[in-house]
């Protein structure tokens, strides 16, 4: 049951970082949109589900 918990916060922090970041995207030439969305998605989800798993 804990390793559902630690998916579940994995999940929550992806959507809300990349939600945000597709939010306040500028128009930047340097990096595409789906290059940033990708980085922070798996940035965001291995922080929320590494956080949730440690923290117990």
């Amino acid at each position: 049951m804990g390793l559902n918990k630690d998916f579940l916060n994995g999940i929550i922090s992806l959507v809300i970082s990349v939600a945000i970041t597709v939010a306040l995207a500028g128009d930047d030439d340097s990096y595409t949109l789906s290059d940033v969305t990708l980085s922070v998605a798996i940035s965001a989800f291995l922080s929320g589900f590494f956080t949730s798993y440690f923290a117990d």
